[in-house]
């Protein structure tokens, strides 16, 4: 197959079992879900993208194990091209979304654990690159979506896995057969999880000896035996169940993130990666938050984008285009928006070689373009809010403008300039609403500050990665202060 429909897709998603609970009840048919179905139109857009001649080469490259030509969320990056791609490929996404699509988590896990395996057959003699190269040809061939599952839940945040209160608290092996493992715990945040076809596993801390039970990676089918899911909640989801579309704001497509719980689930050996090397998963975790953090220099800014605009056209209908500081603001947000580009490419075109083939991003400026992330977006969104006016909040319903008495009321005293129908204005307004308060700002606002971890840990891998003793002896040899 190598590259999937976006209705296959779709009717892929119909035939697993999945167990989510939603709101206290269990899910019968998860696709159709009102709340659930923006989500999973914004990963079918990542198939109907890949089979667009207009988008064939940011969405689709060439597996190096296969050479055939596959959707790019499930490539190993070869090239620094490979690494500028993805991040145009989802600046795309995007802009085509205006919501998380979800796929990257997957993307960024598999780029990590190729690497990671590779040296850690190399160093201890294990088999583990070997099965997952197994399972990535598996991946390429039926296109599947992937979910990358590395936050755990964590607990008390100052004490180890094995000091835990409870021991579940961080997933772990809690039996090794002959024929494989079985894990429980859970982990949460998870980005996509119901919209995927398998689940990658990773340690979400670097881990010492006395934590060996919590090393461990491995691939399951996302309805496997044993692994239930519950939906998060989100800003105004219920909107999606009134019926209308004005006031969701982004009626077509959303995100999803969802607690992903194993109870005594069984891995066959063949899908583990990783199980009781500590001392690999500490490279684990920070490549794939390296990749992450440069995801973010994609994404974050195609949903700018449409944000940008959307700020624009409110202005144009409130009759406010032409004030210079509402100019002046459009500008800044532009300003804003492309610096998190500029990271996201820079980290990218310094990207080197890994042992095993694939190429990794510069890690210091991957870490400086999150970091970034966790500030302009929030200024972006008071920027949009600023723009945009009061009234973005304070709103009547769309069933007040289709009301047959008061809705020539609403149409009379919230029309902007003559010439734009006030349910356009209504419209635009919703859709800022939408990215910066209600159910996208998961995505966008509130994502760019905690996902691919908080800013804190950003700035440790900047201290880790700055290299400030070389600096101190610039300065030293500048000054005619000698090197000791």
């Amino acid at each position: 197959m190598t590259l999937m429909t976006g209705k296959q897709y779709e009717d892929s998603l119909r035939k697993l079992k999945l167990k989510i609970y939603l709101q206290g009840e269990l899910v019968e048919n998860p696709v159709d879900h009102p709340i659930i179905r923006p989500s999973m139109n914004s990963v079918k857009m990542t198939y109907e993208l890949a089979l667009d001649p207009q988008y064939e080469d940011l969405m689709t490259a060439t597996s190096h194990l296969t050479g055939k030509k596959i959707n790019r969320f499930c490539h190993l990056h070869q090239s620094t091209e490979d690494l500028v791609k993805k991040v145009k490929m989802q600046r795309l996404l995007g802009q085509k979304t205006a919501a998380c699509f979800q796929r990257c988590v997957g993307m960024d896990a598999i780029n990590a654990v190729d690497s990671v395996t590779f040296e850690m057959d190399k160093k201890l003699g294990t088999d583990y690159h070997n099965r997952f190269v197994k399972f990535l040809t598996r991946m390429q061939e039926e296109d599947w979506t992937v979910d990358g599952a590395m936050t755990d839940p964590k607990g008390d945040r100052s004490l180890p896995p094995n000091k835990q209160a409870d021991p579940d608290l961080f997933v772990r092996v809690v039996e090794k057969r002959q024929d494989g493992i079985v894990v429980r715990g859970a982990k949460a945040h998870q980005t996509g999880s119901v919209n995927s076809h398998w689940i990658l596993v990773m340690p979400t801390i670097a881990l010492g000896p006395e934590d060996a039970d919590y090393a461990v990676s491995f691939v399951a089918p996302a309805d496997a035996d044993g692994i239930f899911y519950i939906y998060g909640r989100q800003s105004c989801d219920t909107r999606k169940l009134e019926g209308g579309d004005i006031d969701v704001g982004n009626k077509q497509f959303g995100g999803q993130e969802a607690l992903m719980v194993f109870d005594n689930v069984f891995i066959p050996w063949e899908n583990v990666f990783l199980c009781g090397e500590t001392e690999f998963s500490g490279a684990l975790v920070e490549r794939f938050a390296g990749y992450h953090r440069q995801s973010y220099g994609g994404c974050k800014v195609g949903v700018g984008d449409v944000l940008i605009g959307a700020a624009a056209l409110a202005a144009d209908y409130n009759g406010a285009n032409k004030a210079s500081h509402v100019k002046d603001k459009l500008i800044e947000m532009m300003h804003l928006n492309e610096t998190l580009y500029a990271c996201g490419i820079a980290c990218s075109a310094e990207g080197y070689k890994t042992a095993s083939g694939n190429y990794q991003i510069d890690l210091l400026l991957a870490n400086v373009c999150k970091q970034n992330v966790t500030r302009f977006p929030y200024e972006i969104a008071r920027l949009a809010e600023d723009i945009a006016g009061g009234l973005m909040v304070t709103m009547p319903s769309e069933k007040d403008l289709r009301h047959p008495v008061i809705g020539k009321v609403v149409e009379k005293y919230f029309r902007g300039v003559p010439s734009v129908p006030t349910e356009h204005r209504m419209r635009i307004l919703r859709l800022i609403e939408n990215m910066t308060l209600g159910t996208a700002a998961v995505g966008y606002r509130t994502e760019s500050m905690h996902g691919a971890g908080s800013p804190q840990a950003q700035r440790i891998m900047i201290a880790r990665q700055g290299n400030l003793e070389q600096k101190k002896a610039l300065a030293k040899a500048i000054a005619g202060i000698p090197a000791k």
